[in-house]
């Protein structure tokens, strides 16, 4: 029997590439491909896969490609909250790949349709674990984190207890600015800052992994998944971006996983798929590239936002929804070229340690309701008041 999977943000670099793994594997059924805005691609997609119902988060989009997906009896229905109406029973998997804080209320939606639930949405974990982790008790759905270094990390001690974990280091490749001070990246242009030197990624993630937020994230999700605390976790920069996780255990051993940069390892394995089954060869080109584990501890003065995580409060707090919407807000803002590469940095650290948000740091969310309306107050605020720093 073939297995059932639906891809949400199937357009995004995640979803083709699991649909580039999808296409040599015979023994899976897509149900469903989801986009927002670039249905072009979708449709493309929908042909070459022959997947017969498509989603659109877009209105305008929706009403423009609709009867084109109607003329080749491809269904398309507008908004996730359709999806019900597609699924009889559970789907084997569910790639949720939506990018930023909006992937939160479909991960919700999607916890209930399937057996396993495979995310690569680190905001909606940071911001929403809580009530996603008590989702998936409730309908026991099997969660598997595709971020390299958590799905590296779950690898080597999902078959353990969890107090068997003495520390684990999260890598970072440090990208394009490692050894540059941030006094002297007032002349970043875009695509400098777009230019990383081991991975290709989208412009929104190329930025986070330039200012190591992306990294920051990522400890915040660490210590949430795995249900560790700060101390347990480290950052250390890896140029050679070959190793994804470190784990210390008690009784003094250490695993180490490694594979090439490339997120057709982490999602194939996640989805059971063998590696004599992935058209892919995984090659170590000299025996160098495992002798090199150059580690580096992060320079605070190249990389100053990694001081956020002094804030951090030890339980689930609004701290999290604050950090990821200014981050994003800013990124957004440099993206679209309001602000200087420098201003991510200043701006966010101004105003993720103002006593505005910090009085928020006490308490936590309740619901996605609570979690949306902190996205809206942290935006609001941060427009009125943030500086371009030349």
């Amino acid at each position: 029997m073939k297995k059932k999977i639906i891809i949400l943000g199937s357009t995004g670099s995640i979803g083709t590439t699991t649909l580039k793994i999808l296409k040599a594997q015979k023994n899976f059924k897509i149900i469903a491909l989801t986009s927002n805005k670039n249905v072009e691609l979708l449709y493309k997609q929908s042909i070459e896969h022959k997947v017969k119902s498509v989603i659109v988060e877009d209105e305008n989009n929706f009403s423009l490609y609709k009867d084109k997906f109607l003329k080749k009896n491809i269904k398309i229905y507008l908004g996730l909250h359709n999806i019900k109406k597609l699924i009889k029973n559970k789907v084997d998997y569910c790639i949720n790949s939506i990018s930023g804080i909006e992937g939160l209320d479909p991960t919700l939606k999607m916890i209930p349709l399937t057996k396993h639930l495979l995310i690569a949405n680190k905001e909606a974990i940071i911001c929403g674990w809580s009530i996603i982790k008590s989702s998936l008790k409730k309908h026991n759905t099997k969660f598997i984190p595709l971020d390299s270094e958590h799905f590296s990390t779950w690898t080597l001690i999902k078959n353990e207890k969890i107090k068997m974990v003495d520390h684990i280091i999260l890598t970072a490749s440090g990208g394009p600015f490692l050894n540059i001070p941030l006094k002297k990246q007032k002349n970043i242009n875009l695509n400098m800052a777009l230019n990383h030197p081991t991975w290709k990624m989208g412009k929104k993630i190329t930025i986070d992994s330039s200012t190591l937020m992306n990294k920051i994230f990522e400890f915040i999700e660490a210590k949430k998944i795995f249900n560790l605390t700060k101390n347990q976790i480290s950052i250390l920069i890896h140029p050679k971006s070959f190793l994804h996780a470190i784990v210390f255990m008690n009784g003094e051993t250490i695993r180490i996983l490694a594979h090439d940069t490339n997120m057709i390892i982490p999602i194939s394995n996640a989805l059971g798929i063998k590696q004599s089954k992935i058209n892919i060869k995984f090659k170590i080109k000299k025996l160098t590239d495992m002798a090199n584990f150059k580690m580096i501890e992060p320079d605070k003065k190249n990389f100053p936002l990694i001081t956020t995580l002094k804030l951090l409060p030890n339980k689930d707090s609004y701290f999290e929804t604050i950090l990821i919407t200014l981050n994003d807000e800013l990124v957004d803002m440099y993206l679209n070229k309001k602000i200087s590469y420098v201003s991510i940095h200043y701006n966010l650290l101004k105003f993720i340690k103002k006593p505005y948000f910090r009085k928020f740091y006490r308490s936590k969310p309740k619901n996605i309701n609570n979690i949306k309306n902190m996205i809206e107050l942290t935006k609001k605020y941060l427009r009125a008041n943030y500086i371009n720093y030349e």
